[in-house]
This record gives C-alpha cells, structure tokens and sequence, in this order.
C-alpha cells in the first residue's frame, strides 16, 4: 500500500515544535510597590519616663516662647515685632535695622556651631527634644490620642467601617488639629504685624493679602507636617536626617541597644531562670518599636531614621523594672563604650575630647563677641554720600564746594538732639544746617555742603571727617569721606 506521508529520513530526529514563551506584565501598581515604600501609618503608643518629661518640658517652654512673645509689651508698643513695612525690628529695648544684618548672620553662626556641638555630644539632641516638627507632632499626637484613644484604640477605629463614632471623633480631631494650626499661623504673623492690630483686623475681614497668605501657609504647613505626614518629614524631607551621620564619631552619645546583653531575645515568665534557657535580657515585647514616632527598631542598631527622642529607653526602663532586670538594655552611650564595656565616668571622660572643645571654644568666642558688639553699639549712627552728580564747583569768594547727604540714624527709642561738625582740612567749614533732631528709632536725612579756600590743598581727593555729636555727649560719632578739589 502507498504512503502518501512522508516519513523522516532514517536515522533523521524531528524538532519538536515550541510554543512562544510568554512574559506575565505586572500590573503598574505592583511596579510602584518596588521602587517606592508604601507607607504604613504609625501610631506611637504613649510613654512616661525621664525622657519623656524632659520632652514636655521642652514643649512648654518653646510654645510658651513663640504663642506668648507676640502679647509682650515694651515701651509702649510689642515687645518682639518684626516691622518689615517700616524696616525697623524691635526685641525688648534693642531696634535693629536692615544695616544690622550682620548680626543676623553671627546669630545663625552660632546656631550653626551649637549644632555642631551638640551633634559631636549626644546626636540628634534637636531632632528628638526641641525641633518645630517634633514639638508640633508632639502635640498633635496628644491631641489624637485624647479623641481617638490609645494605640490600640486608633488602630481599632481607622480598620473599623464609617459609622456615627468614627465620623465623630475624626471630625473632632481634625476640627482641632484645624484651630490649633490656625492659630500658629496666626501667632506668627502677629510677629511681623502687631497682633492687637491683627485680630481686630481678622475679625473684621480686612486683613491685608499678605497677612492672609502667610496665615495660611503657615498655618496649613502646620497642620500637614504636624498631623498629617509626621515621620515623613523627618524619614525623607529633613535634609539633617541625611548628613547627621559624618557628624557623628564612636565617642559620640547615641540610643543604643546593648545586644550582647539582650540576644538572644525571647519570651519568658517573669520568676523563670531565662539564662539556662539561653536567652537574653530582651524579652521581645516590641513595646520599644511601638513607641517609636519613625517605626523603627532601635534593636536593629542605628539608623538615619532614629530622631533621638530616647521614648524607646523609657519605654524598655520601665519593662526592665517590671522584669526585676538592671535598666540600661536600651541607652544613651557610645560606640566605644559598648566594645570596651566602659562606665559612665569613661564616657564622660571622652564625651570632652579635642573636637567637642574646640567646637565649645569657637562657640564661646563668637557668643562673647556677639554680645559685645550689640552693648557696644552706637545708638546712633551716620552713613555718608557725596553728592556725585556735581563732583565740584566754586562758588563765592572762590570758594571750592563740594555736597554731601548724611543719613543719621536714632536706633534708640528717645529723640536726641545732635550737631555735625567737620574736619581734616585747613579752613574747612560746614555749610547748612548743623544741628539736628532725630526722633525716636527713626532715619532723618540731611543734606550739607563743605567748603575750603581754594588754594589750601592740590588737585585731587583729600580724606575729611564728618563728626556727630549729641548734645548729652553720650554719642561722638567720626565717619571719614572725601573732598574733591578741582
């Protein structure tokens, strides 16, 4: 019989046929998952302790600072008022001006150095006890935990469905959260327009546009960085976080839980013998992560996201006490000090070492030279500007002119009365009004022309002195120009 299939050669070994390999295509939002974190709401749970009152503490007295210095007055106006309209900032009985600017940036050398100095000592001090987001967070958090409840309780009502209670008590949490971050931006404002003349203002409806954009910005960044995002700042926006870390030295004071003494960690019943049973002092509770305001695991060693805020010491202390074991599992201490098993007089001793003096000494120096400068300054000043429209002309008698604005200065809040006088060159006398009135923190302009015989000095620029002094000769002011001859 024919066979019209035609067979393989002999010997000859068909290819199997393959079928296309196909690729699965995730969906967009598992790729997502993998390049960025999802976040996971952390709820602190609320501790008591050393820490935890030193904390407090700090809360009071900044917010007692920053809600009260706007209501203080002094000399008859706000006692802190930062009156840009006018370019005139008063503290208490000091009235700066925009020339004062190099006081500012001495101000903010000093912050820079205390930082430093602080950092060198004991880490992220600022981060954990008085930084704006720690204080604000702080308070926010209580206010959440007095509506919604404890740890538990929150994580119970947000996995609950929307009912009466959850609508009600989130309503009521974000209603204050609202008035308290209304109120920052309302206090911060108050330092740059008087906060007598604010309020009425408000109340009204005629605040200017300004004050109203800076109300709301500052108030809303409160509510968004405070209630809303909280750790996210300091995780990913706070640059501090990032380069903390080269600030930091192995004598340097940081949270620090003691492994060799807590692993292996494990569960056990308070009166049993955990040593023969081969575990450490940590008994794996997990109350340190759940008092941590960034969620992470101290245990896990340091980490860039640790803000300093020692809740996880109080937290583990009070564990320890209920164990009966020493305190101290989790600890300010050093790199050091845990490898070489060193007390706290060896910490102290080399917590004072080269750097951390020299930082004190630089702090130190610029502090005494800051407050020197400002008991040193005249409370009044003179700044000189030749006329240079006409460099210079001859008038009567053959006399050389040249003209001159001086721009005097009262930065004390009296009037005084002052006469301007000049020298340097021989016959040189003062042509126009010679003495003044200043009113109190006030810029008063004067307008002057100086003369000289003609055939006193050669052609060129010759070095004058403008004087100014006040009538109470408190104030002699010397400020040196020029005088063109022709």
């Amino acid at each position: 019989m024919n066979d019209s299939v035609q067979r393989p050669a002999e010997g000859h070994t068909p290819k199997p046929k393959v079928k296309p390999k196909t690729i699965p295509i995730r969906p967009v939002e598992t790729q997502e998952e993998e390049l960025y974190e999802v976040r996971k709401k952390v709820y602190p749970r609320a501790v008591t302790g050393i820490f935890a009152t030193w904390r407090w503490i700090l809360v009071w007295v900044t917010q007692i600072v920053f809600y009260g210095g706007c209501w203080l007055e002094w000399n008859g106006r706000q006692a802190v008022l930062f009156d840009l309209t006018h370019r005139k900032f008063y503290i208490f009985g000091l009235v700066f001006s925009p020339q004062d600017v190099f006081y500012l940036a001495i101000l903010l050398i000093i912050c820079a150095y205390a930082l430093f100095l602080f950092t060198a000592i004991a880490g992220r001090l600022w981060c954990g006890f008085a930084c704006p987001q720690t204080v604000y967070t702080q308070m926010f958090l209580w206010i959440e935990q007095k509506i919604e409840g404890g740890r538990n309780q929150q994580i119970k009502l947000d996995s609950a469905p929307w009912g009466l209670n959850k609508v009600t008590r989130k309503t009521a949490k974000y209603l204050v959260w609202g008035a308290l971050a209304l109120w920052t931006g309302i206090s911060f404002v108050g330092y740059f327009t008087p906060i007598k003349e604010l309020l009425p203002n408000l109340t009204r409806g005629q605040l200017g546009g300004w004050e109203m954009f800076w109300i709301a910005f500052y108030g809303g960044f409160t509510y968004l960085m405070a209630g809303v995002m909280r750790e996210q700042v300091c995780k990913y926006m706070c640059p501090y976080a990032r380069f903390q870390g080269v600030m930091f030295d192995p004598d340097t004071l940081v949270i620090t839980y003691d492994q060799e003494r807590g692993d292996p960690r494990g569960s056990r019943k308070k009166a049993s013998d955990y040593k023969a049973q081969g575990l450490g002092d940590c008994v794996d509770c997990g109350i340190c992560v759940q008092v941590c305001p960034t969620g992470i695991d101290i245990r896990d060693g340091l980490q860039y996201e640790c803000i300093g805020c020692a809740a996880c010491i109080d937290a583990c202390d009070q564990v320890m006490d209920k164990m009966g074991y020493p305190r101290g599992l989790i600890r300010y201490s050093t790199e050091n000090a845990v490898k070489k098993h060193w007390g706290r007089k060896d910490i102290i001793a080399h917590v004072m070492r080269p750097r951390t003096l020299i930082y004190t000494a630089v702090l130190c120096g610029i502090c005494v030279a800051f407050v020197w400068g400002i008991a040193s300054r005249h409370s009044v000043r003179m700044d000189i500007i030749r006329d240079r429209s006409v460099m210079a002309r001859e008038v009567e008698d053959g006399l050389i002119e040249n003209a001159y604005t001086l721009q005097l200065m009262n930065v004390a809040e009296s009037a005084r009365s002052a006469e301007i006088s000049v020298t340097g060159m021989e016959g040189v006398r003062l042509i126009g009004d010679a003495k003044v009135q200043m009113e109190p923190a006030a810029t008063k302009t004067v307008t002057v022309q100086v003369r000289v015989p003609p055939d006193i000095a050669p052609k060129g620029a010759h070095k004058i002195y403008f004087e100014l002094r006040t009538t109470d000769n408190e104030v002699v002011l010397r400020e040196k120009s020029t005088f063109l001859m022709p």
